[in-house]
């Protein structure tokens, strides 16, 4: 399954990875991954699993479904690749881009996973409040460096969002300071400055009223210290205690995520292996543009569980 000189990085995408059937020959073939489904259902009390395999889009795309839903393909993935090779499998570390982070705590043993699907539901509902109180958007830089992103940022009133790749980079704000920003980018040099299809400023100050709810709920349930240290969005660090995530997660909706800086931490301590777990391959083209020596494998349907037990 796994060369013994490997060491080995379990990894999660975040929102913009859904489609409509995504987990479904999951489901349909691995009965802890139809367990993970099932539950994610009992606990919203509503059939979310009937709109991840059949959609319609629409419907999916909406916020308060799109997050439970990626993170139950994540974890449906996850428990089929235990059930298929019959041992619990245990990476060296875990990190989720975003709403990923969230996969990475039932991973690591720090929420259960009811809890887990509770806090993202919640999450979810409360960042849609939240785009609707104080509307945002969001843009993608490429091909500036984060210096120079950083000062458009001063510039024009926004904030960064998300640095994924030292050369792509996520900024988040008021939306007419936004195009302000975009027409500084390009008159810097930006390969590309183009706003994104999201429905508010996720990573930025404008997701305050959102992080203020959260933080309620985050106090509420009960963390423990993760059995696999964790590489947190906010600090690119490992959290190696319960408390150290939760300081993470009342950051996380307002703070930037450092990915670029979360990937490069992991392989300066060693990691040479990523297996990004769940829907699509949007981390693994994000990893190899920071490394292109990273050695990644996606597993997000049945047959590519099977490939990595057999490999």
């Amino acid at each position: 399954m796994n060369e013994k000189n490997n060491k080995i990085a379990f990894v999660f995408p975040g929102q913009g990875s859904q489609s409509v059937g995504m987990g479904k020959d999951l489901f349909l073939n691995s009965i802890a991954a139809r367990e993970v489904f099932e539950e994610v259902d009992q606990t919203l009390n509503k059939k979310l699993s009937d709109i991840i395999f059949n959609g319609p889009q629409d419907e999916l795309t909406k916020t308060e479904n799109t997050q439970p839903a990626i993170l139950a393909t994540s974890i449906a993935t996850w428990r089929a690749m235990e059930e298929a090779s019959g041992v619990i499998q245990i990476p060296q570390v875990t990190a989720g881009h975003s709403l990923g982070e969230y996969a990475s705590l039932a991973v690591s043993g720090v929420l259960n996973i009811n809890d887990t699907f509770r806090l993202v539901f919640e999450r979810a509902r409360l960042m849609e409040m939240a785009c609707e109180q104080v509307p945002g958007g969001m843009a993608a830089l490429i091909g500036l460096d984060e210096i120079t992103a950083e000062e458009i940022c001063t510039e024009s009133g926004v904030e960064l969002s998300t640095i994924n790749t030292s050369e792509q980079i996520i900024i988040a704000g008021e939306k007419q300071n936004l195009n302000h920003a975009i027409d500084i980018a390009s008159s810097r040099g930006a390969k590309k400055a183009i706003l994104l299809q999201v429905g508010g400023a996720f990573h930025s100050k404008l997701m305050g009223p959102a992080q203020e709810g959260l933080n309620k709920i985050i106090d509420s349930l009960e963390f423990n210290n993760p059995l696999i240290p964790l590489i947190g969005n906010v600090t690119a660090e490992p959290l190696v205690t319960a408390d150290e995530v939760k300081s993470e997660l009342k950051m996380q909706l307002t703070s930037c995520v450092q990915w670029n800086n979360s990937i490069k931490h992991m392989i300066d301590d060693g990691i040479n292996s990523f297996i990004e777990i769940g829907n699509g391959k949007i981390l693994s083209g994000m990893i190899k543009r920071i490394n292109r020596e990273a050695k990644i494998t996606n597993v997000s349907d049945f047959d590519s569980v099977l490939e990595y037990v057999a490999s």
